[in-house]
């Protein structure tokens, strides 16, 4: 069921034509029955009036001379005189005395009381005979039943037709009356598209009809239910990463104590694998906690104008120390591009990029970071912003670059070909905050490298 609108004005429609289409048979079929009684009832009247008022004429001693010569008309009218709607006769002693203009000489039905149906000419007729004992009398009166049908059904179209032409008024009315029963349904529907992902409190709708207050009550009691789990999962993962931190600046001290005080111990293995872990769960920690500011669910955005580039020539200049240390060229190109985002989550963006391409490039290599302002191929007058950082190096295999988001995951593991370790949380923050700026991201080879041995690495981020 694709629309209950839909489907409600198509059933009940339905319901109401089809007990509008039996009710209007039904009608029809009483109506030709009462018509037809009607019809009849009037022959019977017809043949009592003109029996009284032949009777009467005879009391009177009426010269009937003329109605006698009016009777006698030869065979070749009668086919013509058929033709008519309505015919009497009236007999005594089997002798025509009197008849309409249009009845033929002989009798058209038989000498017996009550109704019959006779076949005459090429028509069907519905004959009622009437005798009266005291003149010794037979008053016949006919009418045509093809006739009498169409009088009938005349009458009974002009009962159902306006019933049948008011069913587009009906149906009208019920999508009026369906679309206002259902409006509280789509004034739902539009206060939950208008929260935000950080939302979860209680909906508010007013005047709510019985139907919806246990699916409101279903919907606010799953917000509380979230809201909790949210709020005990951000304080145990920042809990958690703060209390690491501890213990690990700790180790940090002791092992910069230990290497000062033991002789060669530089240049010891272990100590220096040992070092190289402390720094590595520094960083997780670090990165946990960016993961938690910026999670969906909690993400409190305070968007603001933000210059991506400024943003990314403030953040080389940071990590600049750590560029010169790999030797390496770092090259910023592009125009001063605002866009309406959140400056934390941005850095968050930025400093990951860096940061990976640094750690990835080997030493003597190049790091392109551009940033261009170009028109949106779906909006004529709004801009897009393309943000890409590029760098040489190994690369990653194609096949592997969806599962770069991933948390956790790193090509080929603790072996990557450049040596470096990480805890691969570092992209899958990257595409989180994209995300959340309804921004599109795409990895790719990187385009100014011109040597095919090596890939090189691109991350290209749409906003």
């Amino acid at each position: 069921m694709k629309s209950i609108r839909s489907f409600l004005i198509t059933v009940i429609l339905s319901t109401i034509t089809l007990i509008t289409f039996l009710s209007a048979l039904n009608s029809y079929r009483d109506s030709l029955e009462k018509a037809e009684q009607i019809f009849d009832l009037e022959l019977v009247n017809k043949a009592h009036l003109l029996s009284s008022a032949f009777t009467y004429a005879i009391d009177k001693n009426i010269n009937n001379e003329h109605v006698l010569e009016a009777a006698i008309v030869t065979k070749q009218e009668n086919n013509q005189a058929i033709d008519a709607f309505y015919i009497f006769q009236i007999w005594q002693k089997k002798r025509l005395l009197l008849r309409s203009f249009n009845a033929p000489i002989e009798a058209i039905t038989p000498f017996k009381e009550g109704f019959q149906d006779r076949n005459i000419v090429q028509h069907r007729w519905r004959t009622f005979a009437y005798y009266n004992k005291a003149f010794d009398l037979w008053v016949i009166t006919a009418e045509r039943m093809d006739t009498r049908y169409i009088l009938a059904e005349n009458i009974v179209l002009e009962t159902i037709l306006p019933v049948v032409f008011m069913l587009p008024i009906i149906g009208l009315l019920i999508w009026f009356i369906i679309r206002y029963g259902l409006s509280p349904l789509k004034q739902l529907a539009a206060e939950l598209s208008d929260k935000r992902a950080d939302d979860l409190s209680p909906l508010a709708i007013e005047q709510q009809p019985d139907e919806l207050i246990q699916v409101v009550s279903s919907v606010n009691d799953l917000f509380h239910r979230l809201k909790t789990s949210f709020l005990r999962e951000k304080r145990f993962a920042s809990d958690a990463a703060h209390e690491l931190r501890t213990p690990i600046s700790a180790i940090k001290i002791h092992l910069h104590n230990l290497s000062c005080s033991m002789e060669h111990s530089t240049e010891d293995h272990s100590m220096q694998q040992l070092t190289l872990s402390v720094q590595r769960m520094e960083h997780l920690v670090e990165q946990i906690l960016n993961l938690n500011r910026i999670s969906p669910e909690q993400y409190m955005a305070q968007f603001k104008d933000v210059d991506l580039y400024l943003l990314a020539q403030k953040l080389i200049v940071k990590e600049y120390p750590h560029f010169n240390k790999k030797n390496l060229q770092v090259e910023l190109q592009g125009d001063h591009c605002h866009i309406n985002g959140d400056l934390f989550s941005l850095d968050v963006l930025l400093q990951n990029l860096l940061t990976n391409a640094c750690k990835y490039t080997p030493e003597g290599g190049s790091i392109l970071v551009s940033i261009q302002c170009e028109k949106s191929a779906e909006k004529a007058n709004k801009k897009q912003v393309q943000l890409q950082v590029q760098n040489t190096g190994y690369g990653v295999p194609e096949e592997q670059y969806e599962r770069l988001f991933d948390r956790f995951y790193r090509s080929n593991g603790d072996r990557h070909d450049s040596g470096n370790s990480g805890c691969g949380l570092g992209l899958a923050i990257v595409k989180q905050i994209a995300e959340l700026h309804h921004a599109d991201i795409v990895i790719d080879k990187a385009q100014f490298v011109d040597d095919p041995q090596t890939r090189g690495f691109m991350v290209s981020i749409t906003f």
